[in-house]
């Protein structure tokens, strides 16, 4: 015995066929048709989406995605670091923390992305007094070693990334930070 057709919509049993579907109800074969034209109208904008966001990715510049890299790279740090207290002056508070580099961006370029180089400092001890340099070096030592430091501080070969070697650090860093905190890191 052959089974009952079904409505398409709704999988009552079906009393009407329209264009070699089965439906229980006038009602129920309009509410089918809009519910595939919302699917393909959300399948068409989710495409355009994706598109323009192919685009404007292809119009970024080098120095746009260091900035994205650099971003994660930071927000990395400032996880890894976050139960640690300010490099420099070895103090907790509420306020805000940067991911600081020991050797600036500007001065050693080959070393912005070196994790050696960069730990959690509190705003103050990074902006008003310019890294806290002398207490960074001292509290660097103990961390990680006289050899490391005067490592970083010696001559290093030049560093120019690509922009694809520039997505690879920024997807690395995003899925470190990932595997520390268990969720996405991106746009925090």
């Amino acid at each position: 015995m052959p089974a009952k057709p079904k409505c398409k919509h709704c999988k009552a049993p079906a009393t009407l066929k329209i264009q070699m579907a089965n439906f229980c109800s006038i009602d129920c074969a309009y509410k089918h048709a809009r519910a595939l034209q919302d699917k393909a109208k959300a399948d068409k904008e989710r495409k355009a989406k994706q598109e323009h966001r192919q685009r404007k990715e292809s119009l970024k510049t080098r120095s746009e995605w260091l900035k994205e890299a650099q971003a994660e790279f930071n927000k990395f740090i400032r996880i890894r670091d976050e139960k640690k207290p300010c490099i420099s002056c070895q103090r907790y508070h509420q306020g805000q923390y940067h991911a600081g580099h020991y050797l600036t961006v500007g001065a050693k370029p080959e070393l912005r992305f070196e994790e050696l180089n960069v730990h959690k400092q509190c705003a103050p001890c990074n902006n008003h007094l310019s890294g806290n340099l002398v207490n960074y070096r001292i509290a660097l030592i103990n961390k990680i070693g006289l050899d490391k430091v005067e490592w970083l501080e010696g001559p290093h070969e030049p560093l120019k990334l690509t922009i694809d070697q520039i997505k690879e650090i920024k997807k690395a860093y995003r899925e470190k930070c990932k595997a520390l905190t268990g969720r996405s890191c991106s746009n925090e």
